[in-house]
């Protein structure tokens, strides 16, 4: 990884614990390996994450426990993104934000999520009582069936770049509607990482975000730390914080005295 990463913060705005001392649920029939808040912190110890997203996957559900442990382990540089029913009632969702959860996923890819019927309203809702923005797994081509809810919502985020060079089109019409792109999962996308970053940067600098997708569950290639680098060398000096640490910062409403330190952090 290159030296100009190394010195900067990352926020790493898309990673899953799996501890296998929580319920989980088959998806499809795969179970994935355990992958636990310390083997998460050895993984990324020499790459500069300073905090980041835990992200509820489909084999996880709608279980909570898992997430809360993770949270109060990892502390307050780190926000939650989960899964919760159409059900789910006001006083749930706000001991869910107290406890560090900044977002609602709807995993459109692999199921264990609220359904896409019920996306408008759910997202509204937790937006309203907590100001939570909602997170999509999907293929971008897929898109065009949702751009009109998607571009009212008042925020949303999209995983691991749209996945398929052919909704690129679709999807920078949203991110000139404000929404955001995770720069994650290049081991599972159907595009070049590259020229899809410089088309989103070219429209909106403000709407990039990276992650590491560790542990890269079902993805043809896990995560590497040469990812860093390609993001680093794909968006350029000028923009590298904003895209490493801040862009995410901002999003998931990271306490301001550590989002000042870490800016601070940039030029030493």
């Amino acid at each position: 990884m290159s030296e100009h990463t190394t010195r900067r913060p990352v926020f790493d705005a898309h990673l899953h614990i799996i501890d296998p001392q929580f319920p989980l649920i088959p998806n499809d029939g795969y179970l994935p390996d355990p992958f636990t808040v310390e083997q998460y912190r050895e993984r990324v110890s020499d790459l500069g994450v300073r905090g980041g997203a835990v992200v509820s996957g489909s084999f996880q559900g709608f279980d909570q426990s898992y997430l809360l442990y993770a949270l109060r382990e990892l502390g307050p540089a780190y926000a939650g993104v989960t899964q919760v029913p159409a059900t789910v009632t006001d006083q749930e969702i706000t001991d869910l934000d107290i406890a560090g959860v900044r977002a609602v996923r709807f995993n459109v890819r692999r199921g264990g999520s609220a359904s896409l019927d019920e996306l408008d309203r759910l997202a509204r809702r937790v937006h309203e009582v907590a100001g939570w923005h909602s997170e999509l797994y999907i293929d971008a081509r897929a898109l065009p069936d949702l751009a009109d809810i998607l571009a009212a919502l008042p925020a949303v985020s999209i995983d691991h770049l749209g996945l398929h060079r052919d909704g690129l089109p679709h999807l920078l019409k949203l991110v000139e509607q404000g929404v955001k792109v995770k720069a994650t999962g290049f081991g599972r996308v159907d595009l070049d990482p590259t020229n899809v970053m410089t088309a989103i940067m070219k429209t909106d600098p403000t709407a990039l975000m990276v992650g590491t997708d560790l542990p890269s569950t079902r993805a043809r290639r896990p995560f590497t730390d040469d990812d860093l680098t390609l993001i680093a060398e794909t968006v350029g000096e000028e923009n590298l914080h904003a895209v490493l640490w801040s862009n995410a910062a901002a999003l998931y409403r990271l306490p301001d005295v550590l989002w000042e330190v870490d800016t601070a952090t940039q030029h030493n």
